[in-house]
């Protein structure tokens, strides 16, 4: 089996207090059982697995954590879970399950792993490829996407500040360069953050705070459906103002971005995690460099057109060279 390309370290790989940053992955394919799918993961991780219900494995793997494999229908989790406690019929949950096999995915999260270890999953995409998943390409309607969660290297207010503006700078640069799938760009679970955000960024328009950080993230994107999504972390950090904004159960407060763009090409031969990992990247740099974030800023700036906004393909093509010739790709 060829050996897939490593992870990449950001510029940034320790938190504040030294310890190594961390990142979980959620991978979404098709076309595997999940039982079989599940087979392939333990055996790639050396993991310990469980079947908890007929659509929901973990696997313990040493020095990783625990892994789920599920599929991605909460009504037919839900359905499993009964079942499995005696309050709900076997025979729907299989039925469920049978037809749900070609249209809904399989979804493998991965626990928040060091940045020391990402050489550990790699392995388990190549297997999966070499056993028939498939991703984003196997249908008009996948939609299939890899969803990337890293630990913030610091929770202070500057540092999330230049996080967020370097993404809104270089959101449509993203969409070109990866050639996001259009099933997923017209699907309504990695938009993009409105313009009129962007330009709030780019002036700074932060009011120095955390708190307005917060509020004018919200004013412009209430929903968890943004290619970045914020809210996981905004929740960890100020639970109290989100919940008075936003009434969504899904949002799970953690220490991390919720990076949502990627598409999953498991079934293409020359994908790999480091393929969705590498642009995220380039964002990590913009944001270390903050001199260049403040330049790209005003650059930015300089490009709007009256009534027409900022020619979106014409910045993407300004940010290929741009990047390139500052070494960050």
């Amino acid at each position: 089996m060829k050996t897939a390309p490593a992870l990449a370290l950001p510029p940034r790989p320790h938190r504040d207090d030294g310890e190594w940053r961390r990142v979980g992955f959620e991978i979404e394919f098709s076309g595997l059982q999940i039982e079989h799918a599940a087979r392939i993961c333990g055996d790639t991780l050396s993991a310990k697995c469980e079947q908890r219900t007929e659509v929901d494995f973990r696997l313990d793997a040493p020095a990783l954590g625990e892994f789920r494999l599920e599929v991605d229908w909460a009504y037919l989790k839900q359905q499993a879970e009964a079942s499995r406690v005696g309050e709900g019929s076997p025979q729907w949950v299989d039925l469920l399950k049978r037809l749900s096999h070609d249209i809904v995915p399989l979804e493998l999260v991965c626990p928040p792993v060091g940045l020391d270890r990402l050489d550990a999953l790699p392995p388990v995409i190549e297997a999966l490829r070499a056993s028939g998943a498939r991703g984003t390409g196997d249908s008009v309607i996948a939609a299939l996407g890899v969803h990337i969660n890293p630990e913030l290297p610091s929770l202070e207010f500057a540092a999330i500040e230049r996080y967020i503006r370097a993404f809104g700078l270089l959101q449509w640069w993203l969409v070109d360069s990866q050639q996001i799938d259009l099933s997923r760009r017209l699907s309504p679970y990695v938009d993009l953050y409105p313009e009129r955000y962007v330009q709030q960024l780019a002036n700074h328009d932060s009011g120095g705070s955390l708190a307005h950080l917060i509020d004018a993230y919200l004013e412009e994107n209430p929903t968890r459906n943004r290619a970045l999504d914020m809210l996981p972390l905004f929740m960890h950090l100020d639970s109290e103002r989100i919940r008075a904004a936003l009434d969504d159960e899904l949002i799970n407060p953690r220490p991390t971005f919720h990076y949502r763009l990627p598409d999953c090409r498991i079934e293409e031969a020359g994908w790999s995690l480091a393929s969705a990992w590498a642009p995220w990247l380039v964002v990590e740099r913009l944001a270390d460099e903050p001199s260049l974030l403040d330049r790209l800023s005003v650059d930015f700036l300089a490009a709007e057109r009256p009534l027409f906004g900022v020619s979106r393909s014409g910045w993407s093509t300004h940010l290929d060279e741009w990047l390139r010739d500052r070494g960050l790709v």
